[in-house]
């Protein structure tokens, strides 16, 4: 059983829970629960503990203790238990914990009597009904333990054993005090609520006056001067419980109206005369003051004529003991009113006393008005009270307020002091501004009377006979005028402060304060540097204080009040040069200035920085290690003051002015200039100050923390500057000399000297302080002095540039020290303190940091305390009442842990192994293992609960992705086997709507275990996600939730981070259901289509709704996930509405945002366009939207293009550019990638393009943008300087698609695409080191090359050649002249390079021959010689194609032994699974080899039918035979074609082409089932075989008809010819007669003796074929 409840119910009950930022909210169920259970216990209070604790009780205190509070293991324990000294020491420490206990009770009565009747507070009705049962009984248990400990007996060694030592006893009564003091507290907020009885009345001024108001302690010999704070606190709240007993706020309401019977003591004559005498009796201590004067006012108004000389000598007495001083320093004592609820009650209490004491009494009877207007204005300090005296300014205090005025402006200060108090918010700003802006009395001092000045004859009523100027200031300056005709009345019984003698004149005149305080100023500047100057410094000084509140206060005044305000930048100037500057006034000017910085930063920094007071560097700031050196540097005036008057006197009211106003410029984002301008501020902060700043000497405790605080919250702003701040050039930014002199500088080791204070030192300050709590004191100070260290620190390493060597800040972080002596060690410590949750979270936020980017080992740093460290850990996580960041904290450090820490991750695991029945090892959870916490966080159960909200769901998820990210695999052994795992794991999937923070970390778990053996529980989740139709489900959220982030309403959203990462776990779900759909359960097309469209949906959203870098970024993420679903669901997405309008709307919209945004976008949309298209074309149709995407992507490849230019020129200029080696892996440029935004435009446009079949709509776009001009330019430069080869590629493509048609073809044409192609392209393939022949040794032929640049150059001019003809025919023969050379190589090249590449190449080459070989005059007529090398060539190239189709084993041995093609690369899939025996090797080898062979065959098969077409155009037709002169291509020989250059190309070759044909038509047509390319094959035989009988044929008859042949070689010629050509036919007719294609000739060849047949028809009847025709009748002509 857990005893003491207190602790946690105090954690219930702390205003941490009520904070907005709080995230776990509580349910109001589980708090009145806790109370129901409870509130007997808090109302025994300290009575609880029986006298010495009973066993029970002990050992519950110790549990409870071990649990909470103990900084060990189980095992140290023992340890501890075993030593008598180490056994007492851990006596101690359960003896502090039992007195925090005791003292944790109260403070929960406290925390209900604060909170039960605010309408404010989530759980005000609970406190309400708690207090209700409290009530009765409360204040008599209370009264009865205070009085048992002000009376009870302080121990003794005698008593208590030898460890009561003089330290324990003084120990003792520390706390005896603490307990008095906050009972007392409790039962005046009590008294505050509820009345007091009489008889209660009279028992606790008896109480009170024995026990001396605190004084009379029975062990008051104890008291030290450390506890007076604590005896002080006692008489205090003894005095106010009184007072407030006496309800004099309903004696003053009765007062008025007269019913001062209805008072409760106004019939109680027997008690009020106990009373009275035990009053008489008080007098000799200050706290009777207040009591003493409530009673006066008390019996004066019930009874006055009874009691008239005890209220006269009473009220002596309280005038002796300075009741209005003690008021002040009480009300002060008590603390500020933030959070403070004692000290607004208390200031409430004196509120009304105050009040009623000045209706009462007459002011001068009342002692000096300027201490009364210090009480009146600490009671002010109340917000609330302010708004309450403006309500009725006449009374009460506003009697006070009267006084001031009737001396003002002779006396400023009470006046201004006054008005400031009663500055609380916009509205009472509002009525301080027009009350002192409508003065209508000026008071004014005379030792004599003026002569321009006339009175009565009694000498009161004054008259002034001239106008008089108030201020002796020159002409055209500010100033006040009195007017002729004033009446002034002389002030009777008003002595002047400066002698006995003299007048007191309060003029009757209208005028506006404000332009006085303007001549208050005014004068000061012109006495600065005279005797003067101190007087006149006090006058000012509550003018400055003024200003400082009203413009804090409500700014929309700051205007009016400009006149004024912009002097304090010349008075500062001149009062901090004189030799002894008025600090206090100094600190008043800054103050103002900082609260205009907060509003205009700019504006303050512009005028203040000519002031001189701020440090300046005199010689300009160049680089960074100037800037750290201070050379140059100058303090300015501050600097000096610092150095001379405040370091000396130990007094900074200065230096925490010029921090705070450092500061707030900071945090008001200046332009970098003007933050340039505060370099040596924050440089003297960080050499001067921040070392240094604990060494100072300091006459008040705590201005060195409030320092040191300060110092931390510059830096910590600083450091959270945005990155648009920065400055720019070589002159380091604010934030780089912040980062840079942290991390190298002393003022790094100032800040790990801050961090090493440690817990147990903050815990000792906050045991010292006599508050029962708050926001304020030291202890606060230091805590958040300590939290901002943890901050900076945390953000210095972030933002640190990277480095190979540790900074001197990250060795100090990380440096290891002996029993844990180190800093690491006190970060971790910090999960043992209890007070702030935010120092804990902090600590382990920099522990996680330090983690992530320091080479150590943290489970190494902690030593001996590691594992006791790990326990508080997860105890705090664990706990259902812990502060909830805290947890996701310390799930986030063990995330990072996992993957930076092993050592320690191991600990927090936890894990135990034994040997399981099988010999391998099994794990399982040790008691202390971090997975029990978190698969109970897991717990399906459990979400949804108060103890665990989304945020600690997601961090536990996020924690186990971890452990699968790096693979622990006996961890996640260990969670498989738990029961329910993968069902809790997946709860949040199939919730309807849970908060959008819940993110879907499923995908990361399965992705791991896809690799193995699933888990059926794992599988049945899986398949009960896909059948509940949870894709849908979550795929229609997914789309709302983009479309709601988007558009801005983030209602119920926790911000759009959290939204982000939703949306990204679901876009990972989403990708692996594509590759493992099986798996996943999504096969259903429906289904796909559906998620397909929410994703397209979702995407358009977040690209159309807004430009903000939010919804870009979110845009970029659904484009990805968009184009990963066209690519793999390109079946399912055929059907799919149209793709393109939607697409083409996201494109247009994403061209005018920010570029470098939306770079990434750009592509991965084009990307998505070209698959759009590629999968369901136009759509059956053109769409609306095509003419503007065409218009929209061709502006963009225009843009591209130039930018490209410009970029190229660029490189070119720098001299980066190198000789391209035809290796693409280190592209020169960045911008040209194979996916950049250029490259994919171009790949839209082509695809566009062929989408266009008539071409007018790209007409129309050429007409309109310059785009062919743009892209061939930026071709040419690509072609020249030999880069940008993937933007090379794709604009050839382009304008090779262009080409298609005669319009497109003529645009191209006319845009100079032979200039900007033909000399470049020498460029290409011609270079210094790589020589003429780079092209015929690359073995890929699909990679990107330039030779393959070369190639589509070709092409290109193939095309235009074939659509324009005669309208290009010229530029055709222009490009063949200048790469003639290359262009005979490459014919060349086939007989010793079969590579793929090489034979590509001269497919390429022999198309373009082919082309320009349909006009052999032109060319003969320009290029004569040209043309008859490339005949020559041609002939050549014919004989070897032959000879390798001939010779199978020749060519298998030429790619084997020259070109290594016999196998492709690429690892072999199998073997990775089972190795393969030598048989199955060798087959896969043989097969593969096959199909290389296959392949070249193929192309050379392609190169020889198009060279016989080539040949077919430069021999005779028969009917020009007889009238041309055409040259012979083959000599008269019929020789085997052999592999030999030597050996010219011969009938016998042509003979043998026909033969090579003709058999392998044999072998096709037996594998036509087998292989796709055999349909093409069959197609190129028929085809090559028609060309070749045709040359044959015609090459025959030239022989025949030619007079140089001999008859002889005629004769031979028909003989040969005869007997082959008869075999061939024979063979011919037996292969047609089995049925097969015939040749496509008629799209090629012109045969003028018959009409061919449709191509592709099946067997004709023999002899029907033409070219079989035309080869008989040439058979039958030889014959003859």
């Amino acid at each position: 059983m857990r005893y003491p409840f207190t602790v946690s119910l105090s954690e219930f009950l702390s205003p941490s829970i009520c904070d907005p930022c709080f995230s776990c909210v509580i349910l109001q169920a589980q708090i009145e629960a806790e109370l129901d259970r409870n509130w007997e216990r808090l109302l025994q209070g300290l009575s609880f503990y029986k006298p010495g604790l009973d066993e029970q009780q002990s050992v519950q205190i110790l549990q409870c203790y071990l649990q909470e509070d103990y900084r060990g293991t189980r095992n140290t324990l023992k340890a501890v238990l075993q030593d008598e000294r180490q056994s007492q020491t851990l006596l101690l420490k359960i003896t502090d914990y039992y007195y925090e206990e005791r003292l944790c009770v109260l403070r929960c009565v406290l925390h209900l009597l604060t909170y039960f009747q605010d309408e404010r507070h989530p759980y005000r009705a609970e406190y309400s009904n708690c207090v209700s049962k409290l009530e009765k009984d409360l204040v008599s248990t209370y009264r009865q333990q205070f009085e048992s400990l002000s009376k009870s007996e302080a121990p003794t060694w005698e008593t208590h054993g030898n460890l009561m030592t003089e330290r324990q006893v003084s120990h003792w009564f520390v706390q005896c005090l603490k307990e008095q003091a906050l009972l007392l507290e409790i039962l005046f907020l009590y008294y505050a609520y509820f009345e007091m009885p009489p008889n209660d009345l009279s028992t606790f001024t008896r109480l009170f006056k024995e026990q001396g108001f605190g004084q009379r302690q029975t062990n008051r010999h104890l008291v030290d001067k450390s506890m007076d704070a604590l005896v002080e606190r006692i008489g205090y709240f003894s005095s106010l419980i009184l007072v407030e007993g006496m309800d004099i706020d309903f004696l003053h309401k009765c007062a008025l109206e007269d019913r001062t019977e209805q008072h409760q003591l106004y019939d109680q004559q027997d008690i009020c005369k106990e009373v009275d005498q035990m009053l008489l009796t008080f007098g000799d201590i200050s706290h009777h003051g207040p009591v003493i004067l409530a009673w006066v006012l008390l019996r004066h108004t019930l009874r006055p004529e009874e009691v008239s000389s005890l209220i006269r000598r009473l009220g002596h007495t309280t005038l002796q003991l300075g009741v209005f001083q003690y008021l002040t320093n009480m009300l002060q004592a008590l603390g500020s009113t933030g959070n403070n609820c004692t000290a607004s009650t208390a200031r409430m209490c004196i509120y009304g006393l105050l009040s009623f004491v000045i209706t009462s009494f007459e002011e001068d009877t009342l002692g000096s008005q300027q201490h009364l207007i210090n009480a009146a204005c600490e009671v002010l300090a109340a917000p609330s009270l302010a708004e309450l005296f403006w309500e009725s300014p006449n009374m009460g205090l506003g009697v006070i307020l009267d006084s001031a005025v009737g001396v003002f402006p002779y006396k400023t200060g009470p006046l201004l002091q006054l008005l400031t108090a009663l500055l609380s918010d916009k509205s009472t700003a509002k009525k301080v501004y027009t009350f002192l802006d409508k003065m209508s009395f000026y008071t004014e001092a005379y030792k004599h009377k003026p002569n321009d000045v006339i009175s009565r004859e009694d000498g009161i009523l004054w008259r002034r006979q001239t106008p008089k100027l108030l201020y002796p200031l020159g002409v055209g300056q500010t100033n006040l005028r009195m007017p002729q005709g004033c009446f002034g009345l002389v002030c009777e019984g008003k002595q002047l402060s400066v002698c006995e003698q003299g007048f007191l004149v309060r003029w009757e005149y209208s005028y506006s304060a404000w332009t006085l305080f303007t001549c208050e100023i005014e004068m000061l500047l012109h006495v600065v540097s005279t005797a003067d100057v101190l007087a006149h410094c006090e006058r000012v000084k509550p003018i400055l204080d003024l200003v400082h509140k009203i413009i804090s206060t409500d700014w929309t005044v700051s205007d009016c009040l400009l006149p004024l305000t912009s002097r304090i930048y010349m008075l500062l100037q001149r009062l901090t040069s004189v030799i002894n500057p008025p600090v206090n006034v100094i600190t008043s000017c800054v103050n103002c200035l900082i609260a205009l910085a907060a509003r205009q930063p700019g504006k303050v920094w512009s005028s203040l920085h000519h002031t001189g007071f701020l440090p300046f560097a005199s010689t300009p700031l160049t680089n960074m290690a100037q800037t750290i050196s201070a050379e140059g540097m100058k303090g300015g005036n501050y600097g000096n003051l610092l150095v001379l008057i405040e370091q000396p006197r130990g007094e900074y009211s200065v230096t925490i002015a010029f921090l705070r106003l450092v500061t707030t410029l900071v945090k008001g984002q200046l332009g970098s200039t003007q933050s340039r301008g505060l370099i040596p501020c924050v440089l003297l902060v960080l050499k001067e100050m921040l070392p240094t700043y604990h060494k100072w000497r300091y006459n008040t405790y705590g201005v060195r923390e409030r320092i040191g605080c300060l110092i931390l919250e510059l830096l910590h702003a600083i450091l959270n500057l945005s990155q648009e701040g920065e400055s720019e050039g070589s002159t380091p930014s604010l934030q780089s000399l912040c980062i840079y002199s942290l991390a190298n500088t002393e003022a790094g080791q100032a800040v790990v000297n801050i961090m090493g204070v440690g817990v147990d030192t903050i815990n000792m300050v906050l045991a010292a302080q006599p508050s029962s709590g708050g926001s304020e004191g030291p202890g606060q100070v230091l805590i958040q002095t300590v939290k901002l260290a943890f901050s900076v620190t945390n953000n210095v390493i972030r933002l640190k540039p990277q480095s190979d060597t540790a900074s001197p800040l990250e060795q100090a972080l990380t440096q290891h020290g002996g029993h844990g002596n180190n800093l690491i060690a006190v970060l971790a410590k910090y999960i043992y303190h209890k007070h702030d949750p935010a120092l804990p979270r902090l600590a382990i936020q920099l522990l996680k940091r330090l983690a992530m980017v320091a080479p150590m080992s943290v489970y190494a740093c902690l030593g001996s305390d590691a594992a006791a460290i790990r326990d508080a850990f997860l105890t705090r996580l664990q706990s259902r009442t812990e502060d909830m960041r805290i947890k996701v904290t310390i799930l986030e450090f063990l995330t990072v842990a996992v993957e930076t820490q092993p050592g320690l991750i191991e600990l927090f695991l936890n894990l135990e192994t034994k040997d399981g029945s099988d010999g391998a090892k099994e794990f399982s959870l040790g008691e202390w293992s971090c997975l029990s916490v978190v698969l109970e966080l897991l717990d399906s159960k459990q979400q949804g609960k108060y103890w665990c909200p989304p945020l600690l769901h997601r961090a536990a998820l996020a924690f186990l992705h971890a452990l699968w990210q790096d693979r622990r695999d006996s961890a996640l052994s260990v969670l498989r086997t738990k029961e329910k795992f993968w069902d809790n794991l997946t709860t949040p999937l199939f919730g309807n709507l849970p908060p959008p923070s819940e993110t879907i970390e499923l995908s990361v778990c399965l992705y791991v275990s896809l690799s193995g053996v699933l888990d059926p529980s794992l599988k049945a989740a899986l398949e009960s996600f896909s059948s509940k139709r949870r894709y849908e489900f979550w795929s229609n959220y997914m789309c709302d939730l983009v479309c709601v982030a988007c558009d801005g309403e983030e209602e119920g959203l926790r911000s759009l981070s959290e939204s982000q990462m939703l949306i990204s776990a679901w876009r990972t779900l989403l990708i692996l259901s594509t590759s493992h759909s099986e798996v996943m359960h999504l096969k259903d097309d429906t289904v796909r289509q559906k998620l397909f469209m929410d994703v397209l949906e979702g995407t358009k959203a977040a690209l159309l709704m807004s430009q903000s870098v939010f919804c870009l970024r979110l845009g970029s993420m659904m484009v990805t996930l968009l184009l990963i679903l066209l690519k793999q669901w390109k079946s399912v997405l055929v059907s799919a509405p149209a793709l393109l309008p939607p697409l083409s709307l996201m494109m247009e919209s994403v061209l005018h945002a920010e570029q470098q945004l939306t770079d990434r976008t750009k592509a991965k949309l084009l990307s998505a366009l070209i698959l759009a298209l590629q999968i369901q074309g136009l759509n059956g149709g053109e769409i609306t939207q095509l003419p503007q995407l065409l218009f929209c992507v061709c502006e963009m490849v225009q843009d591209e293009a130039l930018a490209l230019i410009d970029s190229t020129r660029h490189t070119i200029q720098r001299g980066d550019v190198q000789e391209d080696s035809m290796e693409t892996d280190s592209p020169h440029i960045q911008k040209d990638q194979q996916d950049s935004v250029c490259v994919l435009a171009l790949h839209l446009s082509k695809e566009l393009c062929r989408a266009d079949e008539d071409g007018e709509q790209w007409l129309q776009v050429v007409r309109k943008l310059p785009v062919l001009p743009s892209v061939l330019s930026a071709l040419e430069l690509s072609l020249r300087s030999k880069q940008n080869l993937y933007f090379t590629e794709a604009a050839l493509h382009l304008l090779l698609t262009l080409t298609r048609t005669p319009q497109g073809a003529a645009a191209v044409a006319g845009a100079g695409v032979i200039q900007s192609i033909c000399l470049p392209l020498l460029s290409v393939y011609e270079g210094p080191a790589n020589g003429a022949t780079q092209a015929f040794v690359r073995k890929s032929q699909d990679a990107p090359s330039w030779s393959g640049v070369y190639r589509l150059s070709l092409s290109l001019m193939e095309s235009l050649l074939k659509t324009l003809r005669y309208n290009f025919i010229n530029e055709a023969l222009d490009f063949v002249g200048v790469h003639q050379e290359r262009i005979l190589q490459c014919l060349n090249a086939v007989r010793t390079v079969q590579s793929l590449a090489c034979l590509d190449e001269a497919d390429h080459t022999v198309g373009f021959l082919l082309q320009l070989s349909n006009f052999c005059k032109e060319w003969h007529f320009h290029l004569p010689q040209l043309l008859r090398d490339v005949q020559v060539n041609l002939c050549y190239l014919c004989q070897t194609c032959t000879y390798l189709l001939h010779s199978k084993k020749m060519l298998h041995h030429y790619l084997q032994a020259k070109n290594g093609e016999g196998l492709p690369p690429g690892p072999h899939p199998q073997r990775a699974i089972q190795p393969a025996s030598k048989e199955q090797e060798e087959g896969e080898r043989e097969e593969a080899e096959s199909k290389a062979l296959q392949a070249v065959q193929c192309s050379l098969l392609k190169i020889l039918s198009k060279t016989l077409a080539t040949l077919q155009h430069f021999t005779p037709d028969c009917c020009q035979i007889l009238l041309d002169q055409y040259r012979t291509l083959f000599v008269l020989s019929f020789t085997t074609p052999a592999f030999d250059s030597d050996v010219a190309p011969s009938f016998g070759t042509l003979m043998a082409t026909i033969n090579v044909a003709l058999s392998m038509l044999g072998e096709v047509v037996q594998r036509f089932q087998l292989f796709s390319c055999s349909k093409c094959c069959l197609s190129l035989l028929m085809f090559s075989m028609e060309n070749c009988f045709y040359v044959l044929i015609s090459q025959a008859v030239r022989c025949l008809k030619d007079p140089s042949v001999l008859p002889r070689d005629k004769q031979r010629l028909k003989q040969e010819l005869s007997s082959e050509l008869s075999t061939l036919l024979s063979s011919l007719f037996r292969f047609f007669r089995r049925g097969s294609p015939s040749s496509p000739a008629s799209g090629l060849l012109p045969l003028p003796q018959t009409k061919p047949p449709t191509p592709g028809s099946k067997a004709t009847p023999e002899g029907q074929e033409p070219f079989i025709q035309l080869v008989q009748a040439f058979v039958r002509h030889v014959q003859r």
